[in-house]
């Protein structure tokens, strides 16, 4: 949780970068995913050069390698998603 996460995505030939966080500080517009998001849930728990499947919906669902993890620490400054 709070890591940086580097991934390929193979379909698409380009990589993403996502920080994993907590529901209330989400914010996919600048790259801050929940650990409850299909992207967040299916990076936790992996290393690099692991490649892990992200199932979006019933119908649509894409493979992505880690490339890079970067350790980070609680960010309490990180504002909370405004509903």
């Amino acid at each position: 949780l709070f890591d940086t996460v580097t991934v390929f995505m193979e379909d698409e030939n380009e990589e993403a970068v996502f920080r994993i966080v907590t529901t209330l500080r989400q914010n996919p517009l600048e790259g801050l995913i929940s650990k409850e998001s299909p992207v967040g849930g299916a990076l936790l728990g992996h290393k690099v050069g692991d490649t892990v499947h992200i199932q979006v919906n019933d119908r649509y669902g894409y493979d992505a390698k880690i490339v890079k993890i970067e350790k980070g620490p609680d960010d309490e400054d990180l504002p909370i998603t405004k509903y």
